[in-house]
């Protein structure tokens, strides 16, 4: 089920992605027909455009600062803080600064 991960050892999550100048860096972990686990990592400035999930969407953010525009309504994320994305409204994220995220999805 897992992929491109270490299994039976401690992680930092955070540490799976590093930043890379002018991109959006992913990695993906699981991905299957009722759930996807994918890390990021958005330089600043760098942004997802605005798009929607055919499941609802909860990310973490593992380190920085990003913004979430869902549904027209924006939340400022840092370290530590987690959101909810549901199912079929339109969403966007932006690098504030450069910063790291754990994305889950269940479908």
């Amino acid at each position: 089920m897992y992929k491109n991960i270490e299994k039976q050892t401690c992680l930092r999550l955070k540490d799976l992605v590093d930043y890379q100048e002018g991109q959006v860096v992913s990695k993906t972990l699981v991905q299957n027909e009722h759930v996807s686990m994918t890390i990021f990592s958005f330089d600043k400035g760098e942004e997802i455009s605005t798009h929607a999930a055919g499941g609802d969407a909860m990310v973490t953010v593992l380190d920085g600062t990003g913004r979430f525009t869902v549904g027209g309504e924006v939340f400022i994320l840092k370290e530590g803080e987690t959101l909810i994305m549901p199912k079929d409204v339109p969403h966007a994220v932006f690098g504030e600064e450069r910063f790291k995220m754990q994305l889950i999805v269940s479908f």
